[in-house]
């Protein structure tokens, strides 16, 4: 009976993962590690003022620890992956989800805009995923997850450079997937349509200075934006879940019933494309 229980004890063990999350104090990086932690999981949550993550720590204790973390600093990213993994002995989850829009015309937008949208949307999940390779490597095992969005596969007018920042962490994450497969590290991007938190607030958006000759253009995609039905983001954890578990994680998950069928036609358009233009194409080579 005593080795029955403790055979059980080591099996909830083995089950239960160790997370690392960016962008843990509010949408869905917060969504997330809660419903994590409240499924007995460990998770490092970071995010860039610890006092708005402080509240973790109070409610669950030692399965919580809370680090400082803006992910556009190199430094601190390194040092906050290796304190992680350093405090609870393995990292299972490593989870990019720190990110922001930024709204402007793609002729609005300054390079200085643009570079910082660059430093937190793909520089920063790329110092986090560079700290934690050796980590996982040396384990043999982990999955690399991160937050993109439906808008990695279409672009909109107005939140273009947004857009763009996806379509290159889609990429990166792609290549990603084939070169660690070896070493038994898995790679998943999640990709959530529009949902009901705080992403489209002032905290989570920057504005590029405005031009009035784009006033009724963005007006009328904003219009478009306040019709959409928005999913509820405590809805998504299963989803998340039901990936880290799998035996055979998807390369992507979207998540909300609206991607497949925006993306089934935009991909139906682009092969249109190329189809009508191929005796073109195929003259080019040569």
């Amino acid at each position: 009976m005593v080795q029955q229980q403790a055979d059980a004890a080591n099996a909830a063990k083995q089950t239960e993962k160790v997370w690392f999350i960016t962008g843990a104090s509010r949408g869905f990086g917060r969504v997330w590690a809660e419903a994590a932690l409240q499924r007995g999981d460990k998770v490092a949550a970071t995010a860039r003022n610890l006092e708005s993550i402080a509240d973790l720590e109070e409610k669950y204790g030692a399965n919580v620890l809370t680090l400082a973390l803006d992910v556009i600093n190199r430094q601190q990213a390194t040092t906050a992956v290796n304190a992680a993994h350093a405090h609870f002995g393995r990292l299972d989850v490593v989870l990019n989800n720190a990110g922001y829009s930024l709204v402007g015309t793609i002729e609005e937008a300054s390079a200085d805009d643009i570079r910082q949208l660059y430093d937190t949307n793909v520089f920063g999940p790329v110092s986090v995923i560079q700290a934690a390779l050796p980590l996982l490597r040396k384990q043999g095992r982990g999955h690399i997850l991160g937050t993109s969005s439906s808008l990695g596969h279409v672009a909109y007018p107005v939140i273009g450079y947004y857009c763009s920042s996806k379509w290159a962490f889609e990429a990166i994450y792609e290549s990603l997937a084939v070169e660690v497969k070896p070493f038994g590290i898995d790679v998943t991007i999640i990709e959530p349509g529009a949902y009901a938190t705080t992403f489209s607030s002032q905290e989570s958006l920057k504005f590029a200075d405005s031009q009035p000759i784009y006033d009724e253009l963005k007006a009328k995609l904003f219009g478009k934006i306040q019709q959409l039905e928005k999913g509820a983001p405590e809805a998504t954890p299963e989803a998340i879940f039901a990936a880290v578990d799998a035996p055979e994680p998807p390369l992507r998950l979207f998540l909300g019933k609206y991607n497949l069928p925006e993306v089934r036609e935009a991909y139906s358009s682009r092969l249109k494309i190329w189809e009508a233009w191929e005796a073109f194409s195929n003259a080019a080579q040569g």
